[in-house]
């Protein structure tokens, strides 16, 4: 399909294309949970199951999603699983993502994960957890076993190894490219340059809807950094959100608890990211504005997006027999 130019006007289009070279910026993803029943059944009036995820490397992780929702999985197990297949494969830590991530800048690899539900008060999370290839699977049992709801450094190792999981030797979270880049980064400070953080929504047969997020953080960090993507209202939030990219710019804005917020008084998921990216553009300027991509998705399968950069993101909605790619395209002055 041919590309669509951008108009004239300061609203965006968004473009379909096959997947593209990723782009490392930042990026927000939202969902909207309706109004809790008090029953459930099939009937779920104009909600639609979807899967929603961020950048053209979550491809095989809204697949997998699409896959499970359509067997009647909950959509909280489907962003496990999901999140967790891309997390453990050294072949995509070059995105930023789990085992294979670019380290800290002393060298060890520390992940944060988070997930959240549209039940109130359904959230866990983790950062600055080291030694564990899935962190996703760490940040849920916090949300179902702890009495807390976000565990960081060694408090997360712990209560990992307390539920059962093995503790691994950095060289095995490192990959042969991320060992390279920390030698150059140690020997000549050359730094990587990127945000890219992977964001997941699911919403299953039954009207549930999940969103997750993994990142193994900036490249080189300081150690006990964390970004946006754990925290609840910046990098995730569930009524339901969740955010990749540059978080320490991110999290001062809380963008989606903001975009939840204006999709409940009735804005579409494409108006409510629009609202969100413009407000921030308004605020600190265009000269000052950073790399930020913002998705959404509401109870009836609808996404929408904006950006300040040219921003890819897969999605699936029942009634279609394949995964397909958005680009959208930045905002304008």
């Amino acid at each position: 399909m041919s590309d669509v130019t951008q108009s004239s006007s300061k609203t965006p289009t968004t473009t379909f294309k096959k997947p593209i070279a990723e782009a490392r910026v930042n990026c927000l993803v939202s969902a909207r949970r309706g109004r809790k029943k008090k029953k459930v059944s099939c009937d779920l009036g104009d909600t639609r199951m979807a899967a929603l995820g961020t950048w053209p490397f979550s491809i095989p992780a809204v697949e997998k999603m699409k896959s499970l929702i359509l067997k009647g999985q909950h959509s909280t197990d489907c962003i496990e699983e999901a999140i967790t297949g891309i997390e453990n494969d050294r072949e995509t830590g070059h995105y930023i993502v789990g085992r294979g991530g670019y380290p800290n800048r002393d060298g060890l690899v520390q992940c944060d994960a988070a997930v959240m539900e549209g039940t109130p008060g359904r959230f866990g999370a983790v950062a600055a957890l080291h030694g564990v290839g899935t962190p996703m699977a760490v940040a849920r049992r916090v949300m179902e076993r702890s009495t807390h709801s976000m565990l960081v450094g060694e408090g997360a190792v712990t209560f990992a190894q307390e539920q059962g999981f093995t503790l691994e030797d950095n060289e095995s979270m490192m990959s042969p490219e991320s060992s390279k880049a920390y030698q150059e980064f140690a020997e000549k400070n050359e730094r990587c340059r990127g945000h890219d953080t992977l964001g997941l929504i699911a919403l299953d047969l039954q009207g549930n809807i999940t969103v997750g997020v993994s990142t193994s953080g900036a490249p080189f960090k300081s150690p006990g950094r964390v970004g946006d993507s754990p925290l609840p209202g910046c990098g995730l939030y569930a009524d339901n959100t969740a955010t990749t990219g540059d978080g320490d710019k991110i999290m001062c804005f809380c963008p989606s608890f903001h975009v939840v917020q204006l999709m409940k008084q009735g804005l579409s998921p494409a108006s409510a990211c629009q609202t969100v990216v413009n407000d921030i553009q308004r605020r600190i300027g265009m000269g000052a504005m950073f790399q930020f991509g913002l998705m959404a998705m509401n109870m009836k399968g609808d996404v929408g997006a904006a950006s300040s950069v040219e921003f890819p993101y897969a999605f699936w909605r029942q009634g279609s027999n394949t995964v397909e790619q958005n680009i959208q395209l930045p905002l304008q002055e």
